[in-house]
């Protein structure tokens, strides 16, 4: 018989908003909430660190105060280096243990909230649209499909230089995937209203969010390994943009003065990856 989730307790900051905060997602180190900050009308996204009940109490909250806090400076510096990623709004890494609860919940970091879908879910309508369009109108004139690669070739160029500005600053992310790449329109708007052609729409900011991973470093290999990441989550999760993905890397060389080394390093990556694929 199923059984509706319920989910931990929150902090005691959050636990008697109004509105409360709304659960979004849930993985295994963190779970994300939208609520609000110093007003109603305005939103904010809450990230939850909770306790790891499998660890000794001392290093559990010592790990999760570190990662908490080294989340929190990663996003400190890059907004002070003019990288597009969620400002930080507030932070506790012990709060207050609620009644009746022996152990704490952990941490939390409350951080700006990002208008906008993730370049993720772009995609997915792009593809799911292009799939349409190709079967109804490849031979007429109501679907000219370089247009529309040339549009995704522009986002793929946007994303390389967020993510090469982002390197400059000396931050790797770790994570790279579609999913934590969000697209903030110029002009907010409901977001499923199509820009004129027929397919979703693809003007605004890149905006880099999840730092969970982040590591500081301005080493080549690491940089490449970030792109080599983003690369392959591309190829997995949207086949018709896998081709484009070479628009990433001419967006990213002209970011910043060592891109290019990056750029050699992801070559000596790439080959490592498809050994370790050959041999298993």
């Amino acid at each position: 018989m199923a059984t509706n989730y319920t989910p931990p307790p929150l902090p005691p900051p959050f636990s008697h908003t109004t509105p409360p905060p709304v659960l979004l997602a849930q993985g295994a180190e963190a779970r994300l909430y939208k609520t609000t900050f110093l007003t109603p009308d305005t939103p904010a996204a809450l990230k939850i660190r909770p306790t790891k009940a499998y660890r000794h109490e001392i290093l559990d909250r010592r790990l999760t105060r570190q990662r908490v806090l080294h989340e929190a400076r990663c996003l400190t510096k890059l907004v002070r280096e003019g990288v597009s990623v969620p400002a930080v709004l507030a932070l506790d890494w012990d709060p207050p243990v609620p009644e009746g609860q022996q152990r704490s919940v952990g941490a939390w970091l409350l951080m700006e909230w990002i208008e906008g879908l993730s370049v993720k879910a772009i995609l997915e309508k792009w593809e799911t649209w292009m799939k349409k369009s190709i079967r109804e109108h490849n031979n007429d004139n109501k679907f000219n499909r370089t247009e529309e690669e040339d549009r995704v070739k522009d986002l793929m160029r946007r994303i390389g230089r967020a993510v090469g500005i982002m390197h400059k600053a000396g931050v790797i992310h770790g994570d790279l995937t579609t999913s934590n790449l969000i697209l903030r329109p110029f002009h907010p708007a409901p977001s499923d209203i199509p820009d004129g052609t027929g397919s979703p729409s693809m003007e605004g900011d890149i905006v880099l969010i999840d730092f969970g991973l982040a590591i500081n470093s301005v080493q080549d290999e690491d940089r490449g390994v970030d792109l080599y990441v983003l690369e392959r989550a591309i190829g997995s999760t949207h086949p018709m943009a896998e081709t484009l993905f070479s628009h990433v890397l001419d967006g990213y060389s002209d970011s910043f003065k060592g891109a290019r080394a990056a750029l050699k390093r992801l070559e000596d990556v790439r080959m490592r990856g498809r050994k370790r694929s050959m041999v298993g």
